[in-house]
């Protein structure tokens, strides 16, 4: 280090306009238990990085410190399109810093919270460019050992993005005394694999397992296992068995539904042996259950690998091969799709935590849209998707049908959350324009047309016509089936018990079996 750099800096206020060797932090973004995150500007690049700020009580423990560089510098290496690339490593003084790529956008957890969970597709998008993460990091020899919403990134680039490397852990001789040792338990509890909890070695079937909890969390909309304490929450997940997802999503595949669960197999060796086999499963789901093709400029295709080559036999695979030696022969790395995504503060936490649990700082901040000016045009129609997500207002929902107005499909799924929304603002009328014309749909689009008849019904019962509610469940009961935007649900489910208050008994127990057959809780 150079001589001018040993500075005190003093490390109880908030360092915004100080200067860190090359980079000059601009404000803070947030702070958690182990660092305070800045945005910063690199002067010598001219770009904006997040930097991270290491506590000054962490700081004072050198074997942290020690282990704190090398397993940055080790994750440093990961350059890859579905992770956050870390720039630089330094001490300036008394303060030691990560700088590392900004990503504007949200975590998963805050997505959804604004969106709920996810459709078959876009549950599909996110998980294979987060399991490309991990082979990427498992080829390191890295494990993350903290995988959870808050840490995958939804970039309005359209990349699904892994984030904090802070506690992952280095399948290296150890040199030295090391924090990450066995006996040392670190993560979030809600996403801890059992042999994490017990403070055992780990290897890339932990992140698998806390990768299967996340991906749980996203398709139920709550984590598997929850409780008042830390503690609570990690002996179930040593002792309890998930509830099946198929409870809580019947719309999906059983075959998605068993991946996951195979993730969260209590033993290492019951999980999948490498992210590449859930790959492969993944895109098995995909060629069976979506029309669309496994998208061609999806980042990650480097992850495949002598795994998958005894798949070649099957058709999907011979198309895979095909699609992959085009990519290499003519896509750039940087145009790969990037139009799937969600982004990163947890849904869930566990309000109190034990001594030794330790987790991690919250993500970066999104920067706020600028509401002066029309939404940007995206370079995708799943770009501008995830733009109208991120930012969720009327602007950014109708940004599909005033740029991508030929993509039907797209421009019918923007409808529903722009109907969504009109109900969140008690705007009635031009939700039930929405829904009038979803309704209106004929039997080769039965889940849009589900979606306007439930959400007649709905509105109809918030404006106290019962009767007409009636009518509209009436047609509903049909093709109830294919109403699998949870939003709706719990609407319909709250207008059905309002309607039966307020209709004969014949209708009463009709309406009651319909309830508790196909719109009761899940669980």
């Amino acid at each position: 280090m150079d001589s001018s750099e040993k500075q005190f800096i003093p490390r109880n206020e908030d360092l915004s306009g100080r200067q860190l060797g090359d980079f000059r932090l601009l404000r803070r973004l947030g702070q958690g238990a182990m660092a305070e995150v800045y945005l910063a500007e690199q002067g010598s690049l001219e770009r904006q990085v997040a930097i991270k700020v290491l506590r000054s009580r962490l700081a004072e423990d050198q074997t942290y410190v020690q282990r704190f560089r090398r397993e940055a510098r080790a994750a440093a290496a990961l350059v890859h399109a579905n992770i956050v690339q870390i720039y630089h490593v330094g001490e300036i003084g008394n303060v030691h810093y990560i700088a590392q790529e900004y990503v504007q956008g949200q975590n998963l957890g805050q997505w959804l919270q604004r969106n709920g969970p996810p459709d078959l597709r876009t549950s599909l998008a996110i998980m294979r460019q987060s399991a490309a993460a991990l082979v990427k990091a498992a080829d390191h020899g890295i494990v993350h050992r903290d995988i959870k919403p808050e840490n995958i990134l939804l970039a309005r680039s359209g990349e699904v993005k892994l984030s904090d490397f802070g506690l992952a852990q280095l399948l290296v001789p150890d040199q030295g005394t090391a924090l990450t040792q066995v006996g040392i338990t670190v993560g979030t509890p809600l996403y801890m694999s059992p042999e994490q909890v017990e403070g055992k070695t780990l290897d890339p079937r932990s992140d698998i397992y806390s990768l299967g909890v996340t991906f749980y969390h996203m398709l139920a909309g709550v984590p598997p296992f929850v409780g008042d304490t830390a503690l609570s929450v990690a002996v179930q997940h040593l002792k309890k068995q998930p509830v099946p997802l198929e409870q809580a999503r019947p719309d999906l595949p059983p075959a998605l539904c068993r991946i996951v669960h195979k993730m969260m197999a209590k033993t290492p060796d019951a999980r999948f042996a490498a992210a590449r086999e859930v790959l492969r499963e993944l895109h098995r789901v995909q060629t069976q259950h979506i029309d669309d093709p496994w998208p061609e400029d999806m980042p990650g295709w480097e992850a495949d690998g002598p795994e998958l080559e005894h798949l070649a036999k099957t058709d999907a695979t011979k198309r895979l091969d095909a699609l992959m030696k085009t990519l290499e022969l003519s896509t750039p790395k940087q145009t790969r799709w990037a139009a799937w995504t969600a982004a990163v503060v947890a849904a869930f936490v566990v309000g109190a935590t034990l001594g030794f649990f330790v987790t991690t700082e919250p993500p970066l901040l999104a920067v706020g849209p600028d509401r002066s000016s029309p939404p940007p045009r995206k370079e995708s129609v799943f770009s501008q998707w995830l733009y109208a997500s991120s930012v969720g207002t009327e602007e950014g929902w109708k940004s599909i049908e005033r740029y991508f107005g030929q993509n039907r499909y797209w421009c019918r799924r923007a409808d529903q959350k722009l109907a969504l929304l009109y109900l969140q603002e008690k705007r009635y009328g031009p939700a039930m324009v929405i829904f009038e014309e979803m309704a209106r749909l004929g039997d080769d689009e039965p889940e849009f047309r589900a979606f306007g008849l439930a959400g007649q019904c709905g509105v109809s019962a918030l404006r106290k016509q019962y009767d007409l509610a009636a009518s509209f469940l009436s047609e509903l009961a049909p093709i109830r089936d294919e109403l699998r935007d949870e939003q709706m649900r719990q609407l319909l489910r709250r207008a059905v018990r309002e309607t039966i208050t307020h209709t004969g008994e014949q209708t009463n127990r009709q309406w009651e079996e319909f309830l508790s057959e196909q719109f009761s809780e899940p669980g």
